[in-house]
Protein backbone atom coordinates (compact mmCIF):
# COMPACT_ATOMS: atom_id res chain seq x y z
CA UNK A 1 0.00 0.00 0.00
CA UNK A 2 2.69 2.35 0.77
CA UNK A 3 4.10 1.76 -2.95
CA UNK A 4 0.85 2.61 -4.14
CA UNK A 5 0.57 5.99 -2.64
CA UNK A 6 4.35 6.66 -3.43
CA UNK A 7 3.16 6.13 -7.36
CA UNK A 8 -0.09 8.27 -7.20
CA UNK A 9 1.91 10.71 -5.71
CA UNK A 10 4.48 10.61 -8.55
CA UNK A 11 1.42 11.30 -10.94
CA UNK A 12 1.35 14.00 -9.95
CA UNK A 13 4.71 15.11 -11.29
CA UNK A 14 5.10 12.80 -14.18
CA UNK A 15 2.00 12.68 -16.47
CA UNK A 16 1.32 9.01 -17.72
CA UNK A 17 0.87 8.49 -21.22
CA UNK A 18 -2.43 6.92 -22.74
CA UNK A 19 -0.46 5.17 -25.27
CA UNK A 20 -0.62 1.21 -25.09
CA UNK A 21 2.77 -0.44 -24.23
CA UNK A 22 4.51 -3.58 -23.77
CA UNK A 23 5.44 -3.35 -20.08
CA UNK A 24 4.23 -1.80 -17.20
CA UNK A 25 4.37 1.92 -16.85
CA UNK A 26 7.14 3.46 -14.20
CA UNK A 27 9.01 0.10 -14.05
CA UNK A 28 6.20 -1.15 -11.85
CA UNK A 29 5.80 -5.22 -11.89
CA UNK A 30 2.43 -6.65 -13.47
CA UNK A 31 0.76 -7.41 -10.23
CA UNK A 32 1.76 -3.29 -8.56
CA UNK A 33 0.30 -1.91 -11.96
CA UNK A 34 -2.82 -4.16 -11.77
CA UNK A 35 -3.43 -3.27 -8.40
CA UNK A 36 -3.50 0.41 -9.46
CA UNK A 37 -5.78 -0.45 -12.04
CA UNK A 38 -8.51 -2.13 -9.91
CA UNK A 39 -8.35 0.23 -7.57
CA UNK A 40 -9.01 3.07 -10.18
CA UNK A 41 -11.53 1.59 -12.08
CA UNK A 42 -13.19 0.72 -8.45
CA UNK A 43 -13.46 4.17 -7.69
CA UNK A 44 -14.28 5.53 -11.17
CA UNK A 45 -11.24 7.03 -12.27
CA UNK A 46 -11.08 5.93 -15.40
CA UNK A 47 -8.45 8.09 -16.70
CA UNK A 48 -6.27 6.73 -14.12
CA UNK A 49 -7.25 3.46 -15.17
CA UNK A 50 -6.61 3.28 -18.57
CA UNK A 51 -3.36 4.89 -18.10
CA UNK A 52 -2.67 1.43 -15.98
CA UNK A 53 -4.98 -0.93 -17.54
CA UNK A 54 -3.66 -0.51 -21.65
CA UNK A 55 -0.45 -1.80 -20.91
CA UNK A 56 -2.05 -5.25 -20.51
CA UNK A 57 -4.13 -5.14 -23.62
CA UNK A 58 -0.86 -4.86 -25.37
CA UNK A 59 0.80 -7.72 -23.40
CA UNK A 60 -1.86 -10.08 -22.85
CA UNK A 61 -0.69 -11.79 -20.24
CA UNK A 62 -2.33 -15.12 -18.99
CA UNK A 63 -1.93 -15.13 -15.95
CA UNK A 64 0.08 -12.41 -12.70
CA UNK A 65 2.41 -13.71 -10.39
CA UNK A 66 1.09 -13.56 -7.04
CA UNK A 67 -2.25 -12.77 -8.58
CA UNK A 68 -4.73 -16.52 -8.46
CA UNK A 69 -7.75 -14.78 -8.97
CA UNK A 70 -6.81 -12.51 -12.32
CA UNK A 71 -8.35 -12.91 -15.65
CA UNK A 72 -7.32 -11.52 -18.35
CA UNK A 73 -10.99 -11.65 -19.95
CA UNK A 74 -12.47 -9.75 -17.09
CA UNK A 75 -9.58 -7.06 -17.74
CA UNK A 76 -10.52 -6.83 -21.51
CA UNK A 77 -14.42 -6.78 -20.36
CA UNK A 78 -13.98 -3.88 -17.81
CA UNK A 79 -11.55 -1.75 -20.55
CA UNK A 80 -14.69 -1.89 -22.94
CA UNK A 81 -16.14 -0.59 -20.51
CA UNK A 82 -13.71 2.39 -19.37
CA UNK A 83 -13.72 3.32 -23.10
CA UNK A 84 -17.57 3.72 -22.80
CA UNK A 85 -18.02 5.08 -19.87
CA UNK A 86 -15.34 8.01 -20.70
CA UNK A 87 -17.17 8.54 -24.39
CA UNK A 88 -20.58 8.71 -23.31
CA UNK A 89 -19.45 11.90 -20.82
CA UNK A 90 -16.88 13.22 -23.60
CA UNK A 91 -18.32 16.61 -24.83
CA UNK A 92 -16.01 17.07 -27.76
CA UNK A 93 -17.23 14.93 -30.89
CA UNK A 94 -13.94 14.26 -32.27
CA UNK A 95 -12.69 12.92 -28.45
CA UNK A 96 -15.87 11.30 -28.06
CA UNK A 97 -15.42 9.06 -31.27
CA UNK A 98 -12.04 7.89 -30.06
CA UNK A 99 -12.89 6.36 -26.93
CA UNK A 100 -15.84 4.59 -28.52
CA UNK A 101 -12.96 3.44 -31.23
CA UNK A 102 -10.85 1.96 -28.41
CA UNK A 103 -14.18 0.15 -27.24
CA UNK A 104 -14.45 -0.95 -31.03
CA UNK A 105 -10.99 -2.10 -31.10
CA UNK A 106 -10.74 -3.78 -27.74
CA UNK A 107 -13.98 -5.88 -28.42
CA UNK A 108 -12.10 -7.08 -32.11
CA UNK A 109 -8.97 -7.99 -30.37
CA UNK A 110 -10.91 -9.82 -28.05
CA UNK A 111 -11.57 -12.33 -30.75
CA UNK A 112 -7.76 -12.09 -31.84
CA UNK A 113 -6.06 -12.88 -28.53
CA UNK A 114 -8.77 -15.00 -27.14
CA UNK A 115 -9.78 -18.90 -28.47
CA UNK A 116 -12.94 -20.47 -28.14
CA UNK A 117 -11.94 -22.66 -25.51
CA UNK A 118 -10.50 -19.91 -23.55
CA UNK A 119 -13.77 -17.38 -23.38
CA UNK A 120 -17.76 -17.91 -24.46
CA UNK A 121 -17.39 -16.42 -28.23
CA UNK A 122 -21.59 -15.90 -27.81
CA UNK A 123 -21.03 -13.50 -24.50
CA UNK A 124 -18.33 -11.77 -26.84
CA UNK A 125 -20.53 -11.40 -29.89
CA UNK A 126 -23.09 -10.07 -27.84
CA UNK A 127 -21.34 -7.30 -25.79
CA UNK A 128 -20.45 -6.61 -30.02
CA UNK A 129 -24.08 -6.33 -31.24
CA UNK A 130 -25.35 -4.34 -28.27
CA UNK A 131 -21.85 -2.15 -28.63
CA UNK A 132 -22.82 -1.70 -32.40
CA UNK A 133 -26.92 -1.50 -31.91
CA UNK A 134 -26.04 1.25 -29.35
CA UNK A 135 -23.20 3.53 -30.41
CA UNK A 136 -22.93 3.19 -34.34
CA UNK A 137 -24.10 6.70 -34.53
CA UNK A 138 -20.39 8.00 -32.94
CA UNK A 139 -18.63 4.62 -35.23
CA UNK A 140 -17.53 3.48 -38.83
CA UNK A 141 -20.62 1.80 -38.42
CA UNK A 142 -24.03 0.57 -39.54
CA UNK A 143 -27.02 -1.69 -37.98
CA UNK A 144 -25.64 -4.46 -40.16
CA UNK A 145 -22.87 -4.54 -38.10
CA UNK A 146 -25.28 -5.32 -35.18
CA UNK A 147 -27.47 -7.29 -37.52
CA UNK A 148 -23.86 -9.38 -38.04
CA UNK A 149 -22.85 -10.22 -34.61
CA UNK A 150 -26.50 -11.04 -33.43
CA UNK A 151 -26.97 -13.35 -36.07
CA UNK A 152 -23.43 -15.48 -34.68
CA UNK A 153 -25.47 -15.99 -31.27
CA UNK A 154 -28.33 -17.66 -33.91
CA UNK A 155 -25.14 -19.59 -35.52
CA UNK A 156 -23.68 -20.33 -31.44
CA UNK A 157 -26.38 -21.25 -30.20
CA UNK A 158 -30.11 -20.84 -31.48
CA UNK A 159 -31.85 -21.82 -28.12
CA UNK A 160 -30.07 -19.44 -26.19
CA UNK A 161 -30.33 -16.68 -29.07
CA UNK A 162 -34.39 -16.86 -28.83
CA UNK A 163 -34.75 -16.84 -24.88
CA UNK A 164 -31.87 -14.36 -24.62
CA UNK A 165 -33.57 -10.92 -23.60
CA UNK A 166 -37.14 -12.22 -23.93
CA UNK A 167 -36.36 -12.82 -27.80
CA UNK A 168 -35.13 -9.32 -28.02
CA UNK A 169 -32.60 -9.63 -30.61
CA UNK A 170 -34.28 -12.74 -32.56
CA UNK A 171 -36.65 -9.90 -33.00
CA UNK A 172 -34.55 -7.29 -34.44
CA UNK A 173 -32.13 -10.38 -36.58
CA UNK A 174 -36.15 -11.54 -37.86
CA UNK A 175 -37.40 -7.83 -38.81
CA UNK A 176 -34.03 -6.79 -40.44
CA UNK A 177 -34.66 -10.42 -42.72
CA UNK A 178 -37.67 -9.47 -43.60
CA UNK A 179 -36.97 -5.96 -44.28
CA UNK A 180 -33.90 -7.16 -46.64
CA UNK A 181 -36.61 -9.82 -48.56
CA UNK A 182 -33.81 -12.65 -47.50
CA UNK A 183 -37.29 -14.50 -47.12
CA UNK A 184 -35.37 -18.03 -46.99
CA UNK A 185 -32.93 -17.02 -44.37
CA UNK A 186 -36.50 -15.37 -42.35
CA UNK A 187 -37.91 -19.34 -42.48
CA UNK A 188 -35.15 -20.75 -41.60
CA UNK A 189 -34.06 -19.13 -38.50
CA UNK A 190 -37.84 -19.09 -37.29
CA UNK A 191 -38.18 -22.77 -38.22
CA UNK A 192 -34.90 -23.07 -35.40
CA UNK A 193 -35.90 -20.82 -32.61
CA UNK A 194 -39.99 -20.89 -32.91
CA UNK A 195 -39.69 -23.80 -30.29
CA UNK A 196 -37.64 -22.08 -28.00
CA UNK A 197 -39.96 -18.52 -28.19
CA UNK A 198 -41.69 -16.99 -25.84
CA UNK A 199 -44.63 -14.72 -25.90
CA UNK A 200 -43.07 -11.82 -27.39
CA UNK A 201 -40.76 -13.16 -29.86
CA UNK A 202 -43.96 -15.86 -30.86
CA UNK A 203 -46.02 -12.40 -31.89
CA UNK A 204 -42.99 -11.11 -33.48
CA UNK A 205 -42.39 -14.45 -35.83
CA UNK A 206 -46.26 -14.46 -36.41
CA UNK A 207 -45.96 -10.85 -37.99
CA UNK A 208 -42.64 -11.41 -39.84
CA UNK A 209 -44.34 -15.07 -41.19
CA UNK A 210 -47.71 -13.11 -42.14
CA UNK A 211 -45.42 -10.36 -43.96
CA UNK A 212 -43.42 -12.76 -46.00
CA UNK A 213 -45.77 -14.07 -47.77
CA UNK A 214 -47.28 -12.26 -50.91
CA UNK A 215 -51.31 -13.79 -50.43
CA UNK A 216 -53.31 -16.06 -48.43
CA UNK A 217 -52.52 -19.23 -51.11
CA UNK A 218 -48.84 -18.54 -51.06
CA UNK A 219 -48.72 -19.06 -46.68
CA UNK A 220 -51.58 -22.04 -47.14
CA UNK A 221 -48.96 -23.96 -49.70
CA UNK A 222 -45.85 -23.20 -47.34
CA UNK A 223 -47.89 -24.38 -43.87
CA UNK A 224 -49.24 -27.53 -46.04
CA UNK A 225 -45.34 -28.17 -47.09
CA UNK A 226 -44.55 -28.42 -43.52
CA UNK A 227 -47.38 -30.03 -42.03
CA UNK A 228 -46.48 -33.76 -42.39
CA UNK A 229 -43.41 -33.26 -40.45
CA UNK A 230 -45.30 -31.52 -37.58
CA UNK A 231 -45.92 -32.82 -34.32
CA UNK A 232 -47.60 -31.72 -31.43
CA UNK A 233 -47.98 -28.57 -30.57
CA UNK A 234 -45.97 -27.25 -33.68
CA UNK A 235 -49.42 -29.51 -36.19
CA UNK A 236 -51.91 -27.93 -33.51
CA UNK A 237 -50.43 -24.55 -35.07
CA UNK A 238 -50.55 -25.27 -38.18
CA UNK A 239 -53.60 -26.85 -37.90
CA UNK A 240 -55.03 -23.93 -36.73
CA UNK A 241 -53.96 -21.20 -38.99
CA UNK A 242 -55.07 -23.59 -41.99
CA UNK A 243 -58.49 -23.56 -40.24
CA UNK A 244 -58.41 -19.92 -40.95
CA UNK A 245 -56.71 -19.37 -44.35
CA UNK A 246 -59.18 -22.04 -45.33
CA UNK A 247 -61.91 -19.83 -44.37
CA UNK A 248 -60.31 -16.16 -45.95
CA UNK A 249 -59.89 -18.39 -49.57
CA UNK A 250 -63.56 -19.56 -49.47
CA UNK A 251 -62.22 -23.16 -48.96
CA UNK A 252 -65.08 -24.61 -46.46
CA UNK A 253 -64.44 -28.06 -47.41
CA UNK A 254 -60.93 -27.74 -46.08
CA UNK A 255 -61.31 -25.66 -43.39
CA UNK A 256 -64.20 -28.16 -41.85
CA UNK A 257 -62.02 -31.23 -42.43
CA UNK A 258 -59.02 -29.51 -40.99
CA UNK A 259 -61.01 -27.86 -38.12
CA UNK A 260 -62.26 -31.65 -37.18
CA UNK A 261 -58.56 -33.05 -37.34
CA UNK A 262 -57.55 -29.94 -35.01
CA UNK A 263 -60.67 -31.19 -32.62
CA UNK A 264 -59.32 -34.69 -32.80
CA UNK A 265 -56.51 -34.12 -32.00
CA UNK A 266 -56.92 -31.83 -29.07
CA UNK A 267 -60.63 -31.29 -28.26
CA UNK A 268 -59.23 -28.09 -25.87
CA UNK A 269 -61.63 -25.16 -25.66
CA UNK A 270 -60.13 -22.83 -28.79
CA UNK A 271 -60.54 -26.18 -30.99
CA UNK A 272 -63.94 -26.96 -30.31
CA UNK A 273 -64.52 -23.38 -31.11
CA UNK A 274 -62.87 -23.20 -33.52
CA UNK A 275 -65.32 -26.53 -35.29
CA UNK A 276 -68.09 -24.54 -33.75
CA UNK A 277 -67.64 -21.62 -35.79
CA UNK A 278 -67.01 -23.67 -39.02
CA UNK A 279 -69.80 -24.90 -38.97
CA UNK A 280 -72.22 -21.56 -37.62
CA UNK A 281 -70.41 -19.93 -40.66
CA UNK A 282 -71.46 -22.95 -42.91
CA UNK A 283 -74.84 -22.47 -41.44
CA UNK A 284 -74.95 -25.97 -40.05
CA UNK A 285 -76.45 -25.00 -36.59
CA UNK A 286 -77.30 -28.48 -35.40
CA UNK A 287 -73.61 -29.95 -35.35
CA UNK A 288 -72.62 -26.03 -33.85
CA UNK A 289 -74.91 -26.69 -31.00
CA UNK A 290 -73.01 -29.42 -30.15
CA UNK A 291 -69.79 -27.88 -30.07
CA UNK A 292 -71.16 -25.06 -28.71
CA UNK A 293 -72.18 -27.01 -25.99
CA UNK A 294 -68.82 -28.37 -25.30
CA UNK A 295 -67.12 -25.12 -25.47
CA UNK A 296 -69.47 -24.00 -22.75
CA UNK A 297 -68.46 -26.95 -20.38
CA UNK A 298 -65.06 -26.39 -20.78
CA UNK A 299 -64.51 -22.92 -19.97
CA UNK A 300 -65.15 -21.40 -16.34
CA UNK A 301 -64.80 -17.91 -17.87
CA UNK A 302 -68.13 -16.38 -17.05
CA UNK A 303 -67.85 -13.66 -19.68
CA UNK A 304 -66.81 -16.37 -22.27
CA UNK A 305 -69.42 -18.51 -21.10
CA UNK A 306 -72.44 -15.65 -21.43
CA UNK A 307 -70.94 -15.49 -24.76
CA UNK A 308 -71.37 -19.07 -25.65
CA UNK A 309 -75.04 -19.58 -24.35
CA UNK A 310 -75.75 -16.85 -26.48
CA UNK A 311 -74.27 -17.84 -30.00
CA UNK A 312 -76.47 -20.92 -28.98
CA UNK A 313 -79.34 -19.12 -27.96
CA UNK A 314 -79.39 -17.89 -31.88
CA UNK A 315 -78.23 -21.58 -32.98
CA UNK A 316 -81.54 -22.78 -31.82
CA UNK A 317 -83.15 -19.88 -32.95
CA UNK A 318 -82.23 -20.56 -36.75
CA UNK A 319 -83.07 -24.20 -35.96
CA UNK A 320 -86.68 -22.84 -34.81
CA UNK A 321 -86.00 -24.47 -31.40
CA UNK A 322 -87.29 -21.09 -29.83
CA UNK A 323 -87.93 -22.74 -26.22
CA UNK A 324 -84.25 -23.94 -25.86
CA UNK A 325 -83.31 -20.47 -27.32
CA UNK A 326 -85.03 -18.73 -24.70
CA UNK A 327 -83.53 -20.76 -21.96
CA UNK A 328 -79.85 -20.38 -23.28
CA UNK A 329 -80.37 -16.51 -23.55
CA UNK A 330 -82.16 -16.47 -20.18
CA UNK A 331 -78.76 -18.43 -19.05
CA UNK A 332 -76.77 -15.99 -20.54
CA UNK A 333 -78.75 -12.89 -18.53
CA UNK A 334 -78.34 -15.36 -15.40
CA UNK A 335 -74.56 -14.97 -15.59
CA UNK A 336 -74.42 -10.89 -16.43
CA UNK A 337 -77.68 -9.33 -15.72
CA UNK A 338 -76.34 -6.30 -17.94
CA UNK A 339 -76.11 -8.37 -20.73
CA UNK A 340 -78.02 -6.03 -23.14
CA UNK A 341 -77.37 -8.58 -26.29
CA UNK A 342 -78.72 -11.13 -24.22
CA UNK A 343 -82.76 -9.11 -23.82
CA UNK A 344 -82.26 -8.51 -27.66
CA UNK A 345 -82.21 -12.11 -28.20
CA UNK A 346 -85.27 -12.81 -26.32
CA UNK A 347 -87.09 -10.18 -28.05
CA UNK A 348 -86.33 -11.50 -31.31
CA UNK A 349 -86.86 -15.07 -30.39
CA UNK A 350 -90.44 -14.52 -29.07
CA UNK A 351 -91.05 -12.35 -32.28
CA UNK A 352 -89.90 -15.25 -34.52
CA UNK A 353 -92.26 -17.47 -32.03
CA UNK A 354 -95.25 -15.38 -33.17
CA UNK A 355 -94.81 -15.89 -36.85
CA UNK A 356 -94.35 -19.41 -36.05
CA UNK A 357 -97.96 -19.51 -34.27
CA UNK A 358 -99.33 -17.91 -36.95
CA UNK A 359 -97.69 -19.78 -39.83
CA UNK A 360 -97.16 -16.24 -41.41
CA UNK A 361 -100.45 -15.48 -41.96
CA UNK A 362 -103.29 -13.29 -39.84
CA UNK A 363 -102.35 -12.04 -36.83
CA UNK A 364 -105.23 -12.31 -34.10
CA UNK A 365 -105.56 -10.08 -31.27
CA UNK A 366 -104.31 -12.72 -29.04
CA UNK A 367 -100.82 -13.41 -31.12
CA UNK A 368 -100.45 -9.40 -31.39
CA UNK A 369 -100.48 -9.28 -27.19
CA UNK A 370 -97.30 -11.35 -27.50
CA UNK A 371 -95.88 -8.31 -29.02
CA UNK A 372 -95.81 -6.72 -25.65
CA UNK A 373 -93.34 -9.12 -24.22
CA UNK A 374 -91.40 -8.60 -27.16
CA UNK A 375 -91.27 -4.64 -26.17
CA UNK A 376 -90.82 -5.87 -22.74
CA UNK A 377 -87.23 -7.12 -24.15
CA UNK A 378 -86.48 -3.98 -26.07
CA UNK A 379 -86.95 -1.87 -22.80
CA UNK A 380 -84.93 -4.26 -20.52
CA UNK A 381 -81.88 -4.03 -23.50
CA UNK A 382 -81.61 -0.38 -23.42
CA UNK A 383 -81.84 -0.32 -19.62
CA UNK A 384 -78.76 -2.53 -19.61
CA UNK A 385 -76.75 -1.50 -22.47
CA UNK A 386 -78.12 2.17 -23.77
CA UNK A 387 -75.49 1.58 -26.30
CA UNK A 388 -78.32 -0.28 -27.68
CA UNK A 389 -80.75 2.21 -27.52
CA UNK A 390 -81.00 2.90 -31.09
CA UNK A 391 -81.52 -0.22 -32.09
CA UNK A 392 -84.46 -1.51 -29.89
CA UNK A 393 -85.82 1.30 -30.41
CA UNK A 394 -86.16 1.10 -34.53
CA UNK A 395 -87.47 -2.56 -34.04
CA UNK A 396 -90.09 -1.59 -31.48
CA UNK A 397 -91.40 1.24 -34.04
CA UNK A 398 -91.80 -1.81 -36.12
CA UNK A 399 -93.69 -4.09 -33.82
CA UNK A 400 -96.29 -1.02 -33.22
CA UNK A 401 -98.47 -2.08 -36.44
CA UNK A 402 -98.57 -5.34 -34.61
CA UNK A 403 -99.92 -5.08 -31.71
CA UNK A 404 -103.16 -5.11 -30.22
CA UNK A 405 -105.54 -1.62 -31.79
CA UNK A 406 -107.73 0.14 -29.00
CA UNK A 407 -111.10 -1.72 -30.37
CA UNK A 408 -108.90 -5.11 -29.46
CA UNK A 409 -108.27 -4.51 -26.20
CA UNK A 410 -111.87 -2.66 -25.34
CA UNK A 411 -113.58 -6.02 -26.72
CA UNK A 412 -111.36 -8.20 -24.80
CA UNK A 413 -111.08 -6.08 -21.62
CA UNK A 414 -107.75 -5.31 -21.38
CA UNK A 415 -107.30 -2.48 -19.70
CA UNK A 416 -103.80 -0.22 -20.08
CA UNK A 417 -101.44 -1.25 -17.38
CA UNK A 418 -103.29 -4.34 -16.26
CA UNK A 419 -100.55 -7.44 -15.89
CA UNK A 420 -101.38 -10.06 -18.90
CA UNK A 421 -100.44 -13.91 -18.96
CA UNK A 422 -98.05 -15.63 -21.69
CA UNK A 423 -99.35 -19.13 -21.93
CA UNK A 424 -101.26 -21.68 -22.84
CA UNK A 425 -104.50 -20.06 -21.77
CA UNK A 426 -103.54 -17.12 -24.56
CA UNK A 427 -103.14 -19.98 -27.34
CA UNK A 428 -101.70 -23.61 -27.12
CA UNK A 429 -98.56 -22.53 -29.31
CA UNK A 430 -97.55 -19.95 -26.46
CA UNK A 431 -98.11 -22.45 -23.59
CA UNK A 432 -93.94 -22.53 -22.98
CA UNK A 433 -93.70 -19.16 -22.72
CA UNK A 434 -95.03 -19.01 -19.69
CA UNK A 435 -94.30 -15.07 -19.26
CA UNK A 436 -95.99 -12.23 -17.77
CA UNK A 437 -96.14 -8.91 -19.73
CA UNK A 438 -97.89 -5.42 -19.13
CA UNK A 439 -100.91 -4.05 -21.12
CA UNK A 440 -99.91 -1.56 -23.23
Amino acid sequence: MKFLFLTLAALLIFPLTSEAQDEPPHGMNELQAYSVFVDAYRSDDYELAIQYGEWMLQATPRELEGHSGFSLERHFQRMVSIYVAIAEEESDPSVKEEYFENAEMTIKKAFETFSEDEVDYYDWYLRQGRFYHENREHLDATMDDAIEAYQKLYEIDSQRFAEEGDGFFARVVLTELANNGQRDEAFEMIEQVEPYAGPELQDAIAEVRDGLFENPEERIEFIESRLADAEGDEREEMLLNLVDLYGETGQGDKATETANELYELNPNLENTRALADIYLSEGNYSEAVTYLEEAMDLTEDAEEQKVIALEIAEAHQQLDNFEQARDYANQAIDIDESYGEAYMRMSSIYANTISDCTGGGTLDREDRAVYWLVLDYLDKAKAADPSLASTADNRAESYEGAMPSSEDKFFSDWEDGQPFQINGDLSACYAWVNETTTVR
